[in-house]
């Protein structure tokens, strides 16, 4: 049995990896804050060392964006020193590390589909801070692949499409901002692609290393997105309110957002064979858990 060693096992991404099929020969250990804490870098190097992993996937994070503009410290602490701990405990053993990244680590003033070689230019803590880990891993252990990713939703946890069914539920109408564009991305594709990449990485030393993109297909906005929701909801037999489209200055936050967080996936597509299905087939999928099928 080769055994892959996982964090965040209580967030979204970290439930889907526990729920997701992995082959024979295969198992996950995944854990969370209360067996492995990632403000400490010593009991990281301790974890890391303590069996030979086939791979380490750090889905673990400080995802609070907002209130890391205050909470600095805790921000860098968790999505900058722990991947550094990861990296070096990994190097040591030679153990590949795949590390969950973020579209805020670029500007979002761009009009095309970011690309990895893209320049980064983070305007919030939380994408400083995720961009921190992504070069502590990229200076500490060769045999690493950073997924950057983006709008992530699932039935678990807090996201979007949760909030939204929420709020549908408790007024008449809502007001959502119309001119941040970007792709949603089901938790659960997000774990089968971290697990195609880790056991392709544990099995074969040459798989290709670096930085990647994987969200869903297609593009849209926060306004369209709540509208697909609401569409599908209407169809469970949900409430939908009515929808009014804003600007982003409209709904200020304390943390700057990217305009524009869409991401292009030639590389994953090219280098791992990985092709990602619309992000409305994917939201069938939630609906479903969340409200029962059609």
């Amino acid at each position: 049995m080769r055994q892959i060693l996982a964090t965040g096992s209580a967030g979204q991404v970290g439930t889907e990896l526990r729920r997701y099929a992995w082959p024979e020969g295969w198992e996950l250990v995944a854990l969370d804050i209360d067996e492995l804490d990632l403000r400490d870098t010593a009991a990281i190097a301790a974890k890391v060392a303590e069996r030979p992993w086939a791979a380490v996937i750090n889905a673990g994070a400080y995802t609070a964006v907002d209130q890391a503009e205050t909470d600095v410290v805790m921000a860098w602490a968790v999505n900058a020193l722990a991947p550094a701990a990861f990296a070096a405990a990994c190097s040591v053993a030679d153990i590949p590390l795949i590390q969950i990244s973020t579209d805020y680590v670029f500007d979002g003033l761009s009009e095309h589909a970011w690309e990895e070689t893209d320049s980064v230019c983070p305007i919030s803590v939380y994408g400083a801070s995720k961009l921190g880990g992504e070069l502590a891993i990229r200076t500490g252990h060769s045999r690493h692949v950073i997924l950057r990713t983006a709008w992530v939703v699932s039935a678990h946890g807090t996201n979007f499409v949760k909030t939204m069914l929420r709020l549908g539920s408790e007024r008449t109408a809502l007001r959502v901002i119309n001119d941040q564009h970007g792709t949603p991305t089901a938790a659960a594709d997000l774990a089968g692609v971290l697990a195609t990449i880790a056991i392709q990485l544990a099995r074969d030393p040459a798989a290709p290393t670096g930085t990647f993109h994987f969200t869903n297909a297609g593009a849209t906005t926060w306004h369209d997105f709540a509208k697909a929701i609401f569409i599908g909801a209407a169809r469970r037999g949900a409430r939908s309110p009515a929808l009014e489209a804003i600007a982003t200055k409209d709904y200020p936050t304390a943390a700057r957002r990217p305009a524009n967080s869409v991401l292009n996936q030639t590389a994953i597509r090219t280098m791992y064979g990985i092709s990602a299905r619309p992000w409305e087939a994917a939201l069938e999928d939630i609906l479903d858990e969340l409200l029962g099928p059609v």
